[in-house]
């Protein structure tokens, strides 16, 4: 796949609570990614970018939430996340990553 593309796709890590936890529970990762990246390519992206194993990647379309200004309605904006399952042995540490 083409370098440049992989390093677009993963826009940023997922950092809360329930992201926390579903990594203490399932072994899995979050990640904001490009709302037009396909799981090959989340895949690709995660083990060029840590050098690490992908067992499996979850996909899922979080659509912004309704949200009063006044007498104004608007939206947020809606986000892709995946999650990322790492093969056993493998392990994300983002404090080296830069």
């Amino acid at each position: 796949m083409n370098v440049e593309r992989l390093m677009q796709v993963i826009l940023a890590p997922i950092v809360t609570e329930k992201a926390t936890l579903v990594a203490e529970k399932n072994q899995q990762i979050a990640f904001r990614v490009a709302p037009d990246a396909t799981k090959p390519e989340i895949k690709a992206a995660v083990e060029h970018l840590f050098k690490v194993e992908v067992e499996s990647v979850q996909v899922l379309n979080q659509k912004g939430k309704v949200k009063r200004f006044g007498r104004f309605t608007g939206r947020r904006r809606g986000e892709r996340k995946a999650y990322v399952s790492l093969k056993p042995g493998q392990e994300i540490d983002f404090s080296e990553v830069i």
